[in-house]
């Protein structure tokens, strides 16, 4: 049996091998959209000595009905689908049915490859996620560590649900298309934004781009709240960092503003990072913290507060140097924390108690927050808020002039970390 990709119901679009199979086919088999194309378009004879099938819901029984008629009766058949037949399409439900030498499949360009054609992208970097049947919550926690995305719509899960479900999610993104009946001549494509994405009525099978801010990850970045860009492109030498805990790399001019190495390995311990969600670094300083975090989990959003302008543009160099996309929010905290989404971890590294209470309102269900004080009585209160605490003490090789080596003691660190109290042994 013969696969023949179709680009919508353009049937006149076939190449030579395509139209070769359908010329010959005794068995043409369908959806209804693309049967009706070829009645329409064979020549009275064909339609007359060839007999159909059409394409229903239920695939695996048409998967069998072919076999049927191409394994056992040996007849010639012909499978007309849309687009790429391998790409989510019938190729699979049919080699249920029949072994693959039994296949020969012709495609066509599939859905996606026409829909970042029509928005004239790229898309070889690209997520594409299928809603057919499955949750858009499960969806858009896919979709949220992605840059690029082409979601297939479904009745079930129309355009407008998805965009809804990013909206749910707290997701923006630089582009969105929704690609309505590519190849056919009402073909549409609408480039809007999310919010209008939610709000309207579309196609249900359709296919959604989405692309994320800037190339990064589509949740967790507000425009409005952009940071400096840093002064220029990091420097020749500057190479992209693999991560070990406490990197000692993470090292900058404003090195005072630098959470150290040892404190940051423990902070990391603290933070138990997941593979995926929203990390906060409040009072990011140079984004040591933050970077580090987008380093040992890249799919992370990070998003570094920052409301020093030097110091936020440290983060952009600093990130960029690293090889990690860390979303800089330049601006006061806590009043810019309004406008980013809740975050499933974060860590705050400067602002005081009243920072520390904002940021744990806005933490998610079962998220965690760790927090370093240099001052003992604002640890304790902190620690009264969040419930763990410890003491880090630090003291660090140095050479005598002689040669020798001597331990130069570093000032106390308090990790504070919550919320619920742990049981002693826990981390």
């Amino acid at each position: 049996m013969t696969v023949v990709g179709v680009v919508g119901d353009r049937l006149d679009c076939l190449g030579p091998e395509g139209r070769e199979a359908l010329a010959a086919a005794q068995v043409v088999v369908a959806g209804h959209r693309l049967l009706a194309a070829w009645r329409a378009q064979a020549r009275a004879g064909d339609a007359a000595r060839a007999d159909t099938v059409e394409i229903g819901a239920d695939v695996d029984a048409v998967a069998s009905e072919v076999r049927r008629r191409a394994v056992d009766a040996g007849e010639l058949v012909c499978v007309l689908a849309s687009g790429d037949p391998g790409f989510f399409g019938i190729a699979r439900a049919l080699l249920r049915a029949v072994g693959r030498r039994a296949l020969r499949i012709v495609p066509a360009p599939s859905s996606v490859s026409l829909a970042f054609a029509r928005v004239g992208l790229p898309w070889d970097d690209a997520m594409v996620v299928s809603v057919h049947g499955r949750d858009l919550v499960e969806a858009a926690r896919a979709m949220r560590t992605a840059a690029k995305v082409a979601v297939l719509t479904s009745p079930s899960a129309p355009p407008e649900a998805v965009g809804a479900a990013m909206l749910e999610a707290g997701a923006s993104a630089d582009l969105v298309a929704v690609c309505s009946r590519l190849g056919t001549g009402d073909e549409e494509v609408r480039e809007l934004s999310l919010a209008e994405l939610a709000a309207g009525r579309f196609d249900p099978l359709s296919v959604v781009v989405l692309v994320g801010p800037a190339g990064l990850p589509l949740l967790g970045w507000s425009p409005s709240t952009t940071g400096p860009a840093p002064d220029g492109p990091p420097a020749a030498d500057d190479k992209v960092l693999a991560w070990s805990p406490g990197l000692g790399r993470l090292a900058s001019r404003r090195a005072g503003m630098v959470t150290k190495p040892e404190v940051r390995s423990v902070v990391l311990g603290k933070l138990d990072l997941p593979a995926a969600g929203v990390l906060w670094d409040v009072g990011a300083g140079t984004g040591s913290v933050g970077i580090e975090c987008a380093l040992a989990r890249p799919g992370l959003t990070v998003l570094a507060v920052e409301q020093s302008a030097e110091a936020a543009a440290a983060v952009s160099a600093g990130s960029a140097t690293a090889g990690v996309g860390v979303h800089v929010v330049h601006g006061r905290a806590p009043e810019v924390l309004g406008e980013l989404p809740p975050p499933d971890r974060a860590f705050v590294g400067g602002g005081g108690l009243a920072v520390l209470r904002a940021v744990l309102d806005r933490l998610r269900p079962g998220g965690r927050l760790v927090a370093t004080f240099a001052a003992m009585d604002r640890a304790v209160a902190a620690a009264a808020l969040l419930g763990n605490v410890v003491e880090l003490s630090v003291s660090r090789g140095e050479t005598l002039p002689d040669g020798g080596l001597r331990l130069a003691a570093h000032n106390p660190v308090f990790v504070v970390w919550g919320p619920g109290r742990e049981q002693d042994g826990a981390q």
